[in-house]
């Protein structure tokens, strides 16, 4: 049996068997929560069997059975209810993991924790996330179907590349909805920096307020991008928000 931490208090692994208990017991945990529904796999140990050899190694068991990509808010809710009150550190299992470290990440995003650490941590024991990113970014409950923002064109970044996209649309097409995506309050101009290295200008030369600089008839959205769902045109928002594109432009610099 093989666990893979995320955090102090919760480990995951694939099934594990009743014969495995004693050494999870030994390698330190106190509980385990199970997350696969009996009868899934034909050779899969049912939760009363390994509730009794869990006991009997002086572990608490936990049983939270959910359907693979089907997992509700109540579920996610009731896992962070068992993570906060069973006895740690915790191993929580179904049959690769995936539905447990998915659970986890759900509760972590209630807790508040950004998005992006929860990813990478998930990432580091092996689990993929991507699929789930709008879900995390909504703080691990089910989102609306409809975004939040709509825009004809999004662009991404507010530096040199991105308020020049964004300029030039206007100019071509003044009516064109456009809204540009960043969340800094100062802009650099960054091919100023070699002069900066050259000692020729100062820092302060090549620094503008953002707001002056957004083209007119732009929207700025002032915000950072969490994540990107592709297939639905749309980018969430640090701050949990959601925005509709026809078309996207990624300009980070």
């Amino acid at each position: 049996m093989e666990s893979k931490r995320l955090t102090p208090d919760l480990s995951v692994a694939g099934q594990i068997f009743p014969a495995d208990l004693v050494h999870i017991a030994q390698a330190g945990f106190r509980a385990v929560i199970c997350n696969r529904p009996d009868g899934e796999g034909v050779d899969q140990p049912n939760f009363a069997e390994i509730e009794a050899a869990a006991h009997a190694a002086g572990l608490e068991a936990h049983d939270l059975p959910v359907v693979s990509g089907k997992i509700s808010d109540e579920n996610a809710a009731a896992f962070g209810v068992a993570r906060a009150t069973l006895p740690k550190p915790l191993l929580a299992y179904c049959r690769t993991g995936m539905r447990s470290a998915t659970l986890w990440s759900f509760d972590e995003a209630a807790r508040g924790r950004p998005l992006p650490e929860i990813v990478s941590t998930a990432k580091a024991a092996g689990y993929d996330l991507s699929g789930v990113v709008g879900r995390i970014a909504a703080g691990g409950r089910i989102r609306k179907v409809s975004a939040d923002l709509f825009h004809s064109v999004v662009v991404i970044g507010g530096g040199a590349g991105g308020i020049a996209v964004a300029a030039s649309l206007k100019a071509r097409k003044p009516d064109l909805d456009i809204a540009l995506i960043e969340p800094a309050d100062v802009h650099y101009y960054q091919p100023g920096w070699t002069m900066v290295g050259g000692g020729i200008f100062s820092p302060a030369v090549t620094a503008r307020t953002m707001a002056s600089l957004i083209p007119t008839g732009v929207c700025w959205i002032k915000d950072a991008v969490a994540a990107f769902e592709p297939d639905r045109n749309t980018v969430i928002l640090e701050g949990h928000q959601t925005v509709r594109y026809d078309r996207l432009s990624s300009r980070p610099v």
